[in-house]
């Protein structure tokens, strides 16, 4: 098959410094691994590493659901009529993640933290323990039906928000775009403007290699299927120059039940995995926190609503659809765009 590029349309000429080598950082976050390709001088590493945990670890601090005492954990578990002064980040993400909510009808919700803990894809009683059995539609029905994000509240001028009882929100598809970006901003903060930063996949890269190379990744494909079939659409390779690139698949967590694929993306308006087929979606955006919020948006709108959106909003978006035993490719026109 043929290999595909994808470059962006803006291309800022710009090398490293020469006194500027590559180091290579990384390590553990989120339950999953970060790492950092960043040209800087000599003996930098040390200072650019504490530099970067400590975003790493605010997102934690603000955003993790499974740690007990984070901000969003003490909110999820707060007794109904108290209001919440927010920390800046866990405000800024919330606050953009309703918007996506808004913007896709539903599809996307933050607030749909009850219905992913049912289905065992929370912190506690998870989905591949022995212990886990799929929630009764009874049961899902009931979650939708109180309408968690519509009874949440939000004072952007005091930064506050209002814990109605019961809401449990859920940043899990989006705080982890939201760090890399934080990772991007720290780097550009200590005048490094040459990197590639990832955190489980999501990644986001800026400048240029010391031999004006840009950082070529490939885009994440769907493991154990056949190749995307119909137009005969080979591996695909982007430039993160300026660009942020995120994928939601259902083959990263899942179960069998009732003899489908039960996937952890789930459809906030039904209750229930996403059964439309789509086995992933891929976002290229300048910013990864709405590359990550928005491919699992597109993944629950499908490829008909979800292609709509992308036109709409102008996003390079490619989704692959699960089609006789191989994948269907299906991309946005700014997509289409950015295909050298």
């Amino acid at each position: 098959m043929e290999r595909r590029v994808l470059v962006p349309l803006a291309i800022a000429p710009a090398l490293p410094p020469r006194t500027s080598m590559l180091h290579r950082l990384g390590g553990s976050t989120m339950g999953t691994s970060w790492s950092a390709h960043v040209m800087a001088p000599p003996g930098a590493a040390p200072t650019v590493l504490e530099g970067l945990q400590r975003q790493l670890d605010l997102v934690v601090a603000q955003m993790s659901h499974w740690e007990r005492d984070s901000n969003l954990s003490r909110f999820n578990s707060a007794p109904a009529g108290n209001w919440h002064r927010l920390p800046e980040a866990f405000f800024t993400v919330l606050s953009y993640a309703l918007e996506v909510a808004e913007a896709s009808g539903g599809a996307y919700d933050p607030c749909a933290g009850a219905l992913v803990n049912a289905w065992g894809f929370g912190a506690r009683q998870r989905y591949n323990e022995v212990n886990f059995y799929a929630p009764l539609p009874a049961a899902t029905q009931a979650i939708v039906a109180r309408a968690d994000r519509q009874r949440l509240q939000l004072d952007h001028a005091s930064r506050r928000a209002l814990q109605p009882g019961g809401v449990q929100i859920d940043l899990s598809s989006v705080a982890k775009g939201y760090a890399v970006d934080l990772l991007a901003r720290c780097l550009e903060a200590q005048g490094l403007f040459h990197y590639l930063v990832e955190i489980g996949g999501e990644l986001r890269g800026a400048g240029t290699k010391a031999d004006g190379q840009p950082w070529w990744v490939a885009l994440e494909g769907v493991p154990g299927a056949a190749g995307v079939g119909g137009d005969g659409a080979g591996p695909t390779t982007v430039a993160l120059h300026g660009l942020a690139v995120a994928t939601s698949g259902d083959y990263r967590r899942y179960f069998e039940h009732g003899g489908q694929r039960a996937s952890h993306t789930l459809d906030p308006r039904s209750g229930a995995p996403i059964r439309n087929h789509v086995a992933s979606v891929t976002v290229l955006h300048a910013e990864c926190m709405a590359a990550d919020a928005l491919s699992t948006a597109l993944s629950v709108l499908g490829p008909d609503e979800g292609l709509a959106l992308a036109e709409k909003q102008q996003l390079a978006a490619r989704f692959l659809l699960r089609h006789d035993g191989g994948l269907r490719e299906v991309v946005s026109t700014a997509y289409e765009e950015l295909l050298q």
